[in-house]
C-alpha cells in the first residue's frame, strides 16, 4: 500500500468515526466517561466496516 493511499484510508476511517460518534452523541441523554469510550470505539468499529464495504464495492 502507498502511502498516498495509506494517508486517504486513514482519513477516511477519521472522517466517519467522527460522522458516528456525533450521531450517536446526538441520540443519547447523558454522556458520562465509559460510555463516551464505549461509543468511540463502536464508532471506530463501524467506520473500519464502512471502509470495507466502500472498497467491497468499488472494487479496489
Amino acid at each position: 500500500m502507498r502511502a498516498g493511499r495509506l494517508g486517504a484510508t486513514i482519513a477516511e476511517v477519521l472522517v466517519w468515526q467522527a460522522a458516528l460518534s456525533a450521531l450517536w452523541l446526538v441520540l443519547i441523554s447523558t454522556v458520562d466517561p465509559l460510555e463516551l469510550f464505549v461509543g468511540l470505539g463502536c464508532a471506530l468499529v463501524g467506520a473500519a466496516a464502512a471502509v470495507a464495504a466502500r472498497r467491497a464495492v468499488s472494487g479496489r
